[in-house]
């Protein structure tokens, strides 16, 4: 029987149903921003820096999103967070030039990490240590959903007009607002059994840590390989490859998502009784190998086949290192700066992993890209092959 230790606490589902909203309305301008950056009369490159921008932002703005949280504490920076994604996204809806355009998502980037740091400092601080993995695969398949939800919905409102999917992106931020501010109530910073603020934990005092440092490079390894480079490189790999027709993209990455799906359901649960390691270890091989395979995949069906283990392995790993995480910061502390790193960590792989990934394809070849980026995946396991255990069994 269930005991009321080892429930999700009703915060983290109102947080879980938050970041739907946020999910959902991000994809839903995924389909429309490279068409919407190339109707001001820019080429393909301009384009794609729009889509860079906001991950740089994100990436430069994670410290002081980190000291903020510190500072504040996580629900007025989640919330300024939102507002100010709301808002950026609504003036890019209404940009008059690429300028703007470029701009108004530059300062999402910035918000963007506020409520990501904030969220992900809240989730650590209230999520019972004993279901630590639970929790941190339910948030994540909330990304998933939206994920795959989103950008379906956002190419049927481009269809009204490219300004549309912003709109209902900044008005689904604003709701996402509204219910935490309605049902999160306003507490003021956290607070330790003796009513003093909790210390914050920094990341020179985190990086004494061997399972943080492991964490670090296995964030860096994810943001490169699952978040940047198949999103970007294999709808490219498929065209060129395998079939031009464009549903064949979206099947390998629909694939991936249902292997990620299914990963994270296994281990979010496991990864609490199991421990960390094991499952972090298994997701970067698996996805590793699978992902440094892909390039030789010039059919459908070991693409599809590919597609499928490396979610798996993704869905594996993405709990289980964030538990560690969580692990690391413990109740006591603030993790707002060390988790600030730990974030930009995976920023800067989805920054540099397609850039890099890009090089290769254009001076190189599909399947050296592919071989590269399941090395970082690999390469990313000897740290943890001498970290600490951080659950307690």
């Amino acid at each position: 029987m269930t005991t009321p230790a080892e429930r999700i606490p009703r915060e983290i589902w109102i947080l879980i149903a938050s970041t739907f909203l946020i999910a959902v309305g991000f994809g839903l301008i995924v389909p429309v921003l490279p068409q919407f950056a190339r109707s001001f009369g820019v080429g393909a490159t301009a384009a794609s820096v729009v889509v860079s921008a906001f991950a740089f932002f994100r990436l430069v703005a994670a410290p002081a999103g980190g000291r903020l949280v510190a500072r504040l504490g996580e629900r007025p920076v989640y919330l300024a967070g939102l507002l100010l994604v709301s808002g950026s996204t609504a003036a890019t809806g209404f940009a008059q030039s690429y300028t703007q355009l470029l701009v108004f998502r530059g300062l999402g980037g910035i918000g963007s990490t506020m409520f990501t740091v904030s969220a992900l400092a809240m989730i650590v601080r209230l999520a019972p240590p004993a279901i630590r993995g639970r929790v941190s695969a339910a948030w994540a398949s909330t990304f998933l959903v939206g994920a795959i939800l989103g950008p379906v919905l956002g190419g049927l409102l481009g269809g009204f007009g490219l300004r549309v999917p912003f709109l209902v992106y900044a008005g689904m931020l604003l709701l996402a607002a509204l219910v935490v501010a309605t049902f999160i109530p306003a507490t003021g910073r956290p607070a330790a059994d003796d009513g003093s603020a909790l210390p914050p934990l920094t990341v020179r005092e985190a990086l004494g840590d061997s399972a943080y440092r492991a964490g670090l490079a296995s964030a860096f390894a994810n943001g490169w390989s699952n978040f940047g480079v198949r999103n970007a490189i294999i709808p490219l790999f498929a065209a060129a490859v395998v079939s031009e027709e464009p549903w064949v993209a979206g099947a390998a990455l629909a694939f991936f998502a249902a292997g990620n799906g299914a990963g994270l359901t296994a281990a979010g649960r496991l990864t609490d009784k199991v421990g960390r390691r094991p499952f972090v270890l298994g997701g970067l091989a698996v996805s590793g190998v699978a992902t440094a395979a892909t390039g030789w995949a010039s059919l459908l069906v070991p693409l599809l086949a590919l597609s499928v283990v490396a979610g798996l392995g993704a869905g594996a790993l993405n709990p289980a290192q964030q538990a560690a995480m969580a692990d690391v910061v413990g109740r006591e502390r603030s993790g707002g700066p060390a988790l600030a790193a730990y974030s930009m960590s995976q920023d800067a792989g989805m920054i540099v992993g397609p850039v890099l990934a890009g090089l290769l394809v254009d001076h190189g070849s599909y399947p050296l890209a592919f071989m590269v980026t399941g090395a970082v995946s690999l390469l990313a396991m000897l740290p943890w092959l001498v970290a600490r255990e951080t659950v307690s069994r």
